[in-house]
């Protein structure tokens, strides 16, 4: 019989999940908008393929930490305690990421490459930091009897943590090269094609890394099956992206993201945080959940709620699925166009549906 709390668990680990693969992209573009674009108006146009979900992408970082509070109250407080110092990093860069898409078009040109950069970094410091936090987890924190972090920041920085946020920030690479080839066309599709191929195997190298560690950190309890669709995706990744299937780069890459977070929480179970010091100090499903009642009622909210947030974010991707492409800069497309009605506005401009 499958207890709520392994239920929650598995929930939180679908939060997760969901973050990753859908504002994986969003990371990958912010890091990669200045090498497939060359001047403004390219820049734009990649960052322009994320518009409508990378705001609405991040609500599934704060529902995972929203049903971690509830469902696991003790696993939430020693957590984001011993994290404090990473999650305020975090919050920093997801700050200065919002920003910098929302104002860095609508700024002098002096500032533009300042905003430039704060996306670059920030885009890559929130999956590595978060892909650090969720190494720790499993290879262990020096956590006392009473679930209270007695390390220092330094604690945090595992090898085995520092491995897994490299791995999470180079599939965030691959993920946003393969949505960018998919969503672009013109030489913006062409770079994006490009970096695609070379981060592909940077990807191999970092999943194979990843899960031969995570077998050596968790023993026994490593199934074979996910890991092993993580090392057939990411390889499978990077023949498409070597063969210019967009759409399904795309979907491996997802898979690939996807398969890598589903591996540490199926490595992790049945505990949720492992402690360094004394493996008596382990907080598991068991001993961190809430009541019973708390969690009967949030099960049946999410019964109703998750399968509706599915159902947008589906209908989300179909109707936005259509390429963009560049505005036509050429006088003579734009008066020929005129017929049409006026040219559409800003430096980018959606087409119909693939």
């Amino acid at each position: 019989m499958l207890h709520l709390h392994t239920l929650w668990y598995v929930i939180i680990a679908f939060f997760w999940t969901g973050f990753f693969v859908l504002e994986g992209f969003d990371f990958g573009v912010g890091m990669l908008h200045a090498v497939v674009g060359r001047d403004h108006d390219e820049r734009q146009l990649a960052l322009s393929t994320i518009g409508p979900w990378w705001d609405g992408n991040e609500v599934w970082l704060v529902v995972a930490g929203a049903a971690t509070f509830a469902a696991f109250p003790s696993w939430y407080a020693t957590m984001f305690s011993t994290l404090y110092l990473a999650l305020v990093l975090i919050l920093a860069g997801l700050m200065f990421r919002g920003s910098a898409l929302e104002f860095g078009d609508k700024v002098t040109a002096q500032w533009r490459r300042a905003w430039r950069w704060a996306l670059i970094l920030a885009s890559g410091a929130v999956p590595l930091l978060l892909g650090v936090g969720l190494g720790d987890l499993l290879t262990g924190l020096p956590i006392n009897r009473s679930h209270n972090f007695t390390g220092t920041f330094f604690s945090l920085l595992t090898p085995y943590g520092l491995w897994t946020g490299v791995t999470l920030l180079i599939l965030s690479l691959l993920h946003g090269a393969t949505f960018l080839s998919l969503r672009t066309t013109g030489p913006v599709h062409l770079r994006s094609r490009a970096a695609a191929r070379w981060t592909s195997w940077a990807a191999v190298a970092a999943v194979l890394g990843f899960v031969i560690w995570t077998r050596a950190v968790a023993g026994g309890k490593f199934g074979l099956p996910v890991p092993a669709l993580a090392v057939l995706a990411v390889l499978g990744t990077a023949w498409l992206a070597h063969s210019d299937q967009d759409g399904w780069s795309f979907a491996g890459s997802a898979v690939t993201m996807g398969a890598s977070l589903v591996s540490i929480f199926a490595a992790l179970f049945p505990n949720v945080m492992v402690s360094s010091t004394n493996a008596a100090y382990d907080l598991t499903v068991s001993n961190a959940a809430s009541g019973s009642y708390a969690l009967k009622v949030m099960t049946i909210t999410a019964v109703i709620f998750v399968p509706l947030v599915l159902l947008y974010q589906g209908w989300s991707f179909h109707v936005f699925r259509g390429r963009i492409s560049a505005s036509p800069a050429d006088p003579a497309a734009v008066a020929g166009a005129s017929d049409a009605g006026p040219p559409p506005a800003g430096p980018v401009a959606a087409t119909p549906g693939s």
